[in-house]
């Protein structure tokens, strides 16, 4: 018979979490080793096409042969002759790059890199996709979705909205940059209609695997609503989160509406009510992000003036952009009538 427990319900749940998200974290290293491994092999055979300079034309009966021996040796390898050229594609592009962005697609399936390889021209974009493919655990459906989104390109256009650098040491700044973005799409809740900030928390709180994936990696979720008490007075922070690498709280609050400066406020007084109550000995500190609708970057910048906890301001989206949802169906519409066209098989 199994015993009760000694300890409170939520210091048990966080051991619970905490649990999962150690176990969750072993079975993507494994998986990361697998691929790992896999792409070196397949960065080992590209080599020895490019060194032995065996192309596509006078080459092709050479590789035809070694796929067929090769395959006899190795039956489950998927080691057709256009997989040895994409393989010798795959060392060509990437042999030169580099260490960062080598490392990036080296932990990357090989359905993703062959994505990368054929849809996206430029290096640095290369290394933007497969660093969010890895962090938030993409499927290649995804990927595919970003990279006709062009989100890259989005991305180098918005102006981070935060302080950082004036709060944080400049190392956890810098980290704390590359944590956080300007813009979080919510398109997954499926909501296609004006909703009230609870309704809006309510929806992230039930699909908050999601969430916390488009908020990125390292992330834990705590709880929404989640209660601090001072002086007799009660104060409520919209969701709350831990974040592993920061080793700090972090605050969530939405609003619906544009961004107004007396957000600010309200989140430094969370901020400080965080530190002084629930900050861990060996803990940062905590960390602010107010999501709006939109916002007007001078605005915020003249908000965070004179402010000294650590508060970041972004844009949400509920769904695409009409303009990038309109491409993308211009371009998938095309896409099909082309291959249809070119196909004889379909009518």
């Amino acid at each position: 018979m199994s015993k009760e427990l000694t300890i409170n319900p939520n210091e048990y749940g966080e051991i619970l979490q905490q649990a999962v998200a150690e176990i969750h974290s072993a079975r993507n290293l494994v998986a990361k080793q697998i691929t790992s491994a896999n792409n070196s092999v397949y960065w080992s055979l590209g080599k020895l096409l490019f060194e032995k300079q065996l192309e596509e034309g006078y080459g092709s009966g050479v590789v035809k042969q070694l796929s067929v021996d090769l395959k006899n040796e190795f039956p489950d390898m998927g080691l057709s002759p256009r997989n040895l050229w994409d393989m010798k594609r795959f060392y060509e592009r990437y042999h030169s790059a580099d260490a960062k962005l080598r490392q990036a697609v080296a932990v990357l399936p090989w359905g993703h890199n062959l994505l990368l390889i054929n849809k996206v021209q430029s290096l640095d974009a290369v290394l933007f996709y497969a660093t969010e493919a890895v962090t938030k655990g993409w499927s290649r459906d995804i990927l595919l979705n970003a990279i006709k989104m062009d989100s890259y390109a989005y991305t180098q256009k918005q102006i981070k909205s935060h302080n950082f650098s004036e709060t944080l040491p400049a190392i956890d700044a810098d980290y704390a940059n590359e944590v956080f973005k300007d813009v979080y799409n919510l398109g997954f809740l499926g909501i296609t209609e004006h909703v009230k900030e609870l309704a809006l928390e309510k929806g992230l709180v039930e699909k908050i695997k999601s969430f916390v994936l488009e908020l990125g990696k390292g992330f834990s979720f705590i709880g929404n609503q989640h209660r601090l008490e001072y002086n007799n007075k009660e104060y409520f922070v919209d969701m709350l989160f831990f974040h592993r690498g920061l080793r700090s709280l972090i605050a969530i609050e939405l609003k619906i509406g544009s961004f107004k400066a007396e957000y600010v406020g309200k989140m430094n007084l969370y901020l400080s009510l965080l530190d002084k109550l629930e900050k861990g000995e060996n803990e940062n500190q905590s960390i602010g992000i107010i999501l709006c609708a939109d916002k007007d970057h001078l605005d915020v910048e003249i908000a965070l003036q004179d402010i000294n906890k650590p508060i970041g301001v972004a844009e949400y989206q509920l769904l695409l952009p009409k303009d990038k949802l309109q491409e993308l169906l211009v371009n998938e519409i095309k896409a099909s009538e082309e291959e249809n066209h070119g196909n004889p098989e379909i009518k």
